[in-house]
């Protein structure tokens, strides 16, 4: 259960990482406001570090002790 639990916290996480910046750009940009524009792709870019870590270590290059295949 423990497990479950915290894998749909984490896709939760990063699910609302995601949608956070996506929305508020979309909203500034069908205001057209230019500034509020670049604020939110720097909170994108912000957001995808952690995101990128996590796929890129968690799931593409996990470590597995030796004699295993991950």
């Amino acid at each position: 259960m423990r497990r479950e639990t915290g894998w749909a916290f984490g896709l939760m996480a990063l699910f609302t990482a995601v949608l956070a910046p996506a929305a508020g750009f979309v909203v500034a940009r069908v205001g057209d406001r230019r500034e509020v524009r670049g604020r939110f792709l720097i909170m994108a870019a912000v957001s995808s570090v952690p995101i990128l870590f996590f796929l890129f270590f968690g799931v593409l290059f996990p470590e597995c002790p030796d004699g295993y295949h991950c």
